[in-house]
């Protein structure tokens, strides 16, 4: 596990480029956290990772957006709406196995789909500061252990 605080957005993305330049296709990066919390923010700075180009926003009512030009694609999941289920019906575990780098963001609603190897980030807002936030990542399978690995050579646990 490793904790890492960040104190703005600019803070957010630039330890989720980080993250984004270790990432290899097939990785699964499951986001769990409030509204505002800073998810979609988070994925930006990994989209940027990537070599992606085109503004990367929320897929609050599409459920997905790909964006295939960068070095990997970048499957970004929001699937807040499948709250009440149904995510079992549209195949997205094949996202999960598939050439890309996959983002789901309100996971837990689709908890029976998670591969066995996936990196958890639960984000947390700082109740003293409205934009400092804690983000917790815990590593589930050798692949995201390896990336957790990696990336905690950059910050330290607090």
């Amino acid at each position: 596990m490793l904790t890492v605080k960040v104190r703005n957005d600019q803070e957010t993305k630039q330890l989720a480029n980080k993250l984004g330049q270790l990432l290899q296709a097939g990785s699964v990066l499951l986001l769990e956290g409030d509204l505002g919390a800073g998810k979609t923010t988070f994925t930006k700075g990994i989209a940027q990772a990537l070599g992606i180009k085109r503004y990367v926003k929320s897929p609050t009512f599409t459920l997905i957006r790909e964006y295939k030009e960068g070095r990997l694609p970048l499957y970004h999941m929001d699937v807040y709406r499948l709250e009440d289920g149904g995510g079992d019906e549209l195949g997205l575990e094949e996202y999960f196995t598939g050439d890309g780098v996959s983002v789901v963001e309100w996971p837990q609603f689709i908890q029976d789909l998670w591969p066995t190897d996936y990196l958890l980030i639960k984000f947390t807002k700082d109740p003293h500061h409205d934009d400092w936030r804690r983000l917790l990542f815990e590593a589930h399978g050798e692949q995201s252990q390896r990336v957790v690995d990696s990336l905690a050579q950059e910050y330290r646990h607090e």
